[in-house]
């Protein structure tokens, strides 16, 4: 009865593990673009300045976004993570990566479709 229990919990162990794999092989959630980010939203809403936090996030999001599907997937994030901040100033949050040092191959907007 014991060895019974014991496989079960192994089997139960394994399905988590497998569950888990392609949560954990994802390079870019939306929960980690919102903390990079999160140092920009005053700079970027016109009420403060680009502060050094908030140009090591842009870097650590465009490094992280090494594939397409990464990109799409951080540019998806970062439409709707905009979409709740009040007050988003558009010609700051377009500069933002240049202001940063960082080069990026595509215009950053709300309107930007991430599926290109």
């Amino acid at each position: 009865m014991a060895a019974g229990g014991v496989r079960a919990l192994v089997a139960f162990v394994v399905l988590c593990l497998l569950a888990a794999a392609p949560c954990a092989n994802a390079a870019v959630s939306c929960p980690k673009v919102a903390s990079s980010i999160a140092p920009c939203v005053n700079y970027i809403r016109g009420k403060g300045p680009l502060t050094p936090a908030c140009c090591n996030g842009v870097r650590a999001l465009k490094s992280q976004a090494k594939t397409p599907a990464d990109r799409r997937d951080t540019c998806n994030c970062l439409k709707s993570y905009a979409g709740k901040i009040p007050g988003l100033n558009p010609s700051l949050t377009s500069g933002l990566p240049g202001k940063c040092g960082v080069s990026v191959p595509y215009p950053i907007s709300t309107t930007t479709d991430c599926t290109k």
